[in-house]
């Protein structure tokens, strides 16, 4: 279904993504990154925090790497400012490129059983659908960070895929 180049390079795409973002809030000022602007999470910052929150989580299941203190329904309130967000974004985008870059075939294949404490039950599901679930789940709220930027009259930037750099300040 899915190789380890295939989640490298969405790996990638994740972390231009984020710095993409990271430029964009270092131009706005606390009540902008806060302000509830009608998105599932309210805020831009809170939404950027529920991705990271997410990655976290996953990669918990993934990499065995720390699960983040919060619950889900309060993954909004992982980082308090721009600059916060920024630095955990940046480590966390590392680590994915880490496990990424170092995914065998095996890896993707196979299930993966946790205890999930949304639903409060134990979870068994294929391993590729969950690792592209994952990069799925940071594309679609990301695109939400994209619309509500559009709508205060600031871009950020090229989004597709199709034109992910081979190089930058974010890898």
């Amino acid at each position: 279904m899915i190789t380890p180049a295939y989640c490298l390079m969405m790996a990638r795409y994740n972390a231009w993504q984020n710095w993409q973002i990271a430029e964009v809030f270092d131009t706005l000022d606390s009540a902008a990154l806060h302000e509830d602007r009608g998105a599932f999470f309210g805020s831009l910052l809170s939404t950027a925090n529920h991705i990271l929150w997410a990655d976290q989580m996953w990669m918990s299941r993934f990499a065995g790497l720390p699960k983040p203190d919060l619950i889900q329904k309060e993954s909004g309130s992982l980082t308090a400012s721009a600059q916060d967000w920024r630095a955990e974004r940046a480590k966390m985008d590392a680590a994915l490129l880490g496990w990424a870059a170092g995914l065998e075939a095996s890896d993707v294949t196979g299930e993966l059983t946790w205890y999930s404490g949304s639903i409060k039950a134990d979870v068994r599901a294929n391993r590729a659908q969950l690792i592209t679930h994952m990069f799925n789940h940071q594309t679609h709220h990301r695109g939400q960070i994209h619309g509500l930027l559009t709508a205060i009259g600031k871009d950020p930037g090229v989004t597709d895929l199709a034109f992910l750099p081979e190089t930058g300040p974010w890898a």
